[in-house]
């Protein structure tokens, strides 16, 4: 079978770091088992969250990457808010040494209220122009858009307008519900262009795909239509370099990724201090490992509850070493921000949470999406945000566990999420776009 060629539009590419590089990373590098190579269009020179040079490894040799210049306004808000030209900028509006001051409240009010849709939006105009010769030269069958960030969706349905081609948007995250829309300060003018904007996409794609059943419950309110639901994965041939490491000597209660705001678990530093006042030897054997960026709220949270010295601090680390300190924790934390979207979000760091096969403490919504994977998957325990007793019985059962030297039995029903099946997945959705175009 004759291979297809498809166009995908994302912001976030290696050596980007961080989680929003994974999804496409991990569906290109499988893509092309099931009938499509990918063409990927990127900028050139972007403001990513973190770098991360092991992640160009896994770049399929012959993948064909396209970039091109970006302006953004990064360099003026650093300026502005008293950050050096190398300083990365937290996402979530996290902020590890400050908290948010005036200077930064004016930006993020000019954040939200003139760069519509995102502060990409300088990018769209440059890369409809460039991209309407490579469709043609490339011989493209389909358009791809990565968002957030959702200039890439404004990008793709203006080509896909212009050269007829079928498009898909793809919602890493929503729009107007992700959970730091309401902190954009937007006056009712920004608002609507925003939602004006998030309908047009909805509209406009041949399809859109999103990770969970949630998120396509919620754009099913605003354009009813079909939602494909691509959730996120994990890739078997990272997980199988990780067979010979041991878990950690100590109780390491681990969380992997940025920790912001709504995502600090209070009522976990308020048990834990309670358990180690109570419990000698949990006292002994406590660790709380954090890896990644924290947000200062989070530091300030476990520093009132007395917990600092049972605290590991592991700064940002490559994908592959992060997984490592993954597979060697004695339980994976897993937190859910504490906004009126909790119900629908579904973390990526879950699904190699799920893979490592170390047990999983949730704190979030007990009927929300992750809560049904939770439980499809045997995998671990949730609690919801007030819960302290059940979190309690939870941490006990685990605690107990480690004592005894009890090994997790492992997660089941885990193959959907490979991102190997979730690309053929992709490929069926693109097969069926091209096909009724």
């Amino acid at each position: 079978m004759q291979q297809k060629k498809v166009l995908i539009i994302s912001y976030y590419w290696p050596p980007s770091g961080g989680s929003g590089v994974q999804r496409w990373l991990k569906i290109v590098k499988y893509l092309n088992l099931y009938g499509w190579d990918p063409i990927i269009y990127t900028p050139e020179n972007p403001e990513f969250p973190e770098i991360d040079n092991s992640l160009l490894a896994e770049i399929p040799v012959n993948t064909k990457v396209i970039k091109q210049p970006i302006w953004e306004p990064y360099h003026l808000y650093k300026k502005w808010v008293g950050l050096k030209k190398d300083d990365k900028i937290g996402a979530g509006f996290m902020s590890e040494k400050k908290k948010i001051g005036f200077t930064e409240t004016i930006a993020v009010w000019l954040r939200g209220n003139l760069f519509i849709p995102d502060a990409r939006k300088f990018w769209i105009k440059p890369s409809v122009k460039y991209l309407r010769t490579i469709l043609k030269e490339e011989n493209i069958s389909a358009i791809i858009s990565s968002g957030p960030p959702h200039s890439m969706h404004l990008i793709a349905m203006k080509i896909s307008r212009l050269s007829g081609l079928p498009w898909l948007a793809d919602f890493a995250d929503p729009w107007t519900s992700i959970d730091f829309y309401d902190q954009l300060h937007l006056t009712k003018f920004a608002d609507q262009r925003h939602k004006t904007l998030e309908k047009r996409v909805l509209n406009s794609a041949s399809k859109v795909s999103v990770v969970t059943k949630t998120m396509a419950e919620e754009f099913k309110l605003l354009i009813p239509r079909e939602y494909e639901i691509i959730t996120n994965g994990f890739d078997e041939s990272d997980i199988s370099q990780l067979k010979n490491i041991t878990p950690d000597l100590k109780f390491s209660i681990s969380h992997i990724g940025s920790l912001v705001p709504s995502r600090n678990p209070q009522i976990l530093w308020d048990a834990l201090s309670k358990m180690v006042k109570e419990d000698s030897g949990f006292e002994e054997n406590l660790e709380i490992k954090l890896v990644g960026k924290i947000d200062h709220s989070v530091i300030d949270s476990i520093s009132k509850a007395g917990l600092l010295k049972y605290l590991r601090k592991i700064n940002y680390l490559p994908h592959d070493k992060a997984l490592i300190e993954t597979k060697k924790s004695q339980l994976l934390l897993l937190l859910i921000n504490q906004t009126p979207n909790a119900k629908g979000i579904l973390t990526g760091k879950l699904f190699e949470y799920l893979a490592v096969e170390r047990p999983i403490l949730c704190i979030g919504p007990s009927d929300g999406d992750i809560a049904d994977i939770l439980k499809d998957t045997q995998s671990g325990k949730i609690c919801d945000f007030d819960d302290e007793s059940t979190l309690r019985i939870n941490l006990e059962s685990y605690y107990q566990d480690y004592l005894d030297k009890k090994d997790f039995p492992g997660s089941s029903n885990l193959g959907h999420y490979t991102w190997k099946n979730l690309a053929k997945t992709m490929a069926s959705t693109l097969n069926n776009m091209v096909e009724s175009k």
